[in-house]
């Protein structure tokens, strides 16, 4: 495959000091074009009917190119002082991908659900990126730099799985097995100012950043079926390892922290169209790299994103209860949900000299309620709705230096999926989603409203298929998060835009072409 693609991000944001009346203002659109190639190969051989070895691979090859444009104000209402500029980006980055997976499967005579499964998987993923920033005062006499960054990022991810799977008679099963992922990456990020018409490395944004974490996990369940109810009982247990390391600083964080999390999970059906479940489970969520590495591009030097490498997990208790109903024409289900998640990582904004800086952050516990609706209604043989609604209320408890962070909220939101199959070859499908606008521990997230349509057409019998879609139709998904805190204010938007994607895919041999979307490749 080739392929070239073009994202334009609208950016604005808006930091306030109350006291003074001091306001850097920013607006800009900031692209991200992308030429890319890849190519996936894969092959299966079969030892015998019950033994099949399988060895697949993909390699990707991106070009980037980020032509951005900022234009600041800054502006002191109760005087006339009022300074703007304009700050642009030349962005050239090359970014190599490689993927290989490895596969064994062995089948069982006895039982087709009996199988021994082993998987060993690869990837690799690097960017080479070079960016120089340029600023031209407009008016006024604010003080400017130009800059320039460079950042050298590898990334290797190695996961291995062993699953066994033993059916005893027709109602008793067991599942065990155990998996291993290790990831080890190293970034490499310089920023220089212009001093005197020479490049100087600014030291306290210059560092190596390495990351390493492994993670064992070992697992067994065990489920027992009979004609209308069924209990699924499991335990996993998982060994991590965390290191850090910043290597200009020699700041380290080494962590080694063994965890249990078991999960129970009942059904009872009362009719053929009748059925109910309950379920518990305890879950992990590990900061990713992104939540630990302190350094990131610096395109908004007056709004940067940045990591903590001292993050510690979230860990979440959940309750579900729900329930299965099925008629001729629809079917649906209602689930309530109750968690509890404690160490909950929140993104804080801390401002100094008009800087915002978002710093996520372990803050204290959460509790979450909710109530989840999905349906499913055909009326016509060729017309289908998928729908879903969900309505969540939580409650924050939790302080930080002194501050507190408590707070409760909700939120809701909900998605229309339309599927009209006009004949063989020719699909439509539309979606339509809401989400309402929710309180964060320092402001608020606006709520928004978007839609996104596809169209298939197949020809030469399915070997041939046209795929055309539209996401964000309207141009109406956007973020906006407005904040005040510590005699701060804070305000900022986003949007993406419209995305269109045009496709054609052919295949020979056996089956039908593969199904191209633009989303896959994100």
């Amino acid at each position: 495959g080739i392929g070239y693609r073009e994202l334009p991000s609208e950016k604005e944001n808006t930091n306030t000091n109350l006291n003074s009346g001091l306001s850097i203002i920013s607006k800009g659109t900031e692209y991200r074009n992308e030429t890319f190639y890849n190519l996936v190969l894969g092959t299966d051989y079969y030892i015998n009917p019950m033994n099949v070895i399988t060895l697949s691979g993909s390699a990707t090859y991106e070009v980037e190119d980020q032509p951005s444009e900022t234009n600041f104000l800054e502006s002191m209402p109760i005087s006339s002082f009022v300074s703007s500029w304009k700050r642009e980006e030349t962005t050239e980055a090359t970014n190599p991908k490689i993927q290989y997976e490895l596969q064994y499967k062995r089948d069982f005579r006895d039982n087709k659900d009996h199988q021994l499964l082993f998987s060993a998987i690869g990837r690799y993923f690097g960017k080479d990126q070079s960016s120089v920033f340029s600023e031209s005062l407009i008016t006024g006499d604010a003080e400017l730099s130009n800059q320039k960054t460079k950042t050298s990022f590898e990334e290797g991810k190695y996961t291995f799985n062993l699953d066994y799977t033993r059916p005893f008679k027709s109602d008793w099963t067991i599942e065990t097995g155990t998996q291993y992922v290790a990831n080890n990456v190293s970034n490499d990020f310089e920023v220089s100012n212009e001093e005197n018409g020479d490049y100087v490395i600014d030291e306290g944004l210059t560092n190596v950043f390495d990351y390493e974490q492994n993670v064992l996990g070992i697992y067994g369940t065990s489920a027992y079926e009979k004609s209308n109810w069924g209990i699924k009982l499991g335990m996993r247990i998982e060994n991590t390892q965390l290191n850090t390391l910043l290597q200009n600083t020699g700041q380290k964080n080494d962590r080694n922290f063994t965890d249990l999390f078991p999960s129970f999970h009942s059904s009872y059906k009362l009719t053929e169209r009748t059925s109910f479940q309950l379920g518990y489970s305890r879950r992990i969520y590990r900061p990713r790299l992104w939540d630990l590495n302190p350094f990131f591009n610096i395109r908004n030097n007056y709004s940067v994103r940045a990591g903590n490498p001292d993050l510690q997990p979230e860990y979440t208790d959940s309750y579900e209860v729900g329930s299965i109903f099925v008629l001729p024409a629809i079917s649906f289900n209602v689930n309530a949900f109750y968690r509890i998640t404690k160490d909950v990582i929140e993104r804080v904004s801390v401002i100094e000299d008009n800087i915002n800086v978002y710093t996520p952050l372990n803050l204290g516990e959460s509790h979450n309620a909710g109530l989840e609706i999905n349906f499913k209604y055909a009326p016509f043989s060729k017309v289908s709705f998928n729908g879903d609604a969900f309505w969540n209320y939580f409650s924050r408890d939790g302080q930080f230096n002194d501050q507190s962070f408590d707070f409760s909220s909700d939120q809701w939101s909900g998605k229309m999926t339309t599927k009209v199959k006009v004949n063989r070859e020719l699909e439509f499908e539309m979606t339509g989603q809401y989400q309402s606008d929710v309180e964060t521990v320092q402001g608020t997230n606006s709520g928004n409203l978007f839609a996104d349509i596809g169209i298939r057409y197949k020809i030469m019998n399915g070997k041939g298929v046209f795929n055309f879609s539209v996401r964000d139709l309207f141009r109406s998904r956007f973020r906006e998060n407005e904040s005040e805190f510590n005699e701060f204010y804070a305000y900022s938007y986003s949007t993406r835009g419209r995305f269109i994607t045009f496709g054609f895919s052919y295949g020979f041999g056996k089956g039908e072409a593969m199904q191209y979307s633009g989303n896959r490749r994100r």
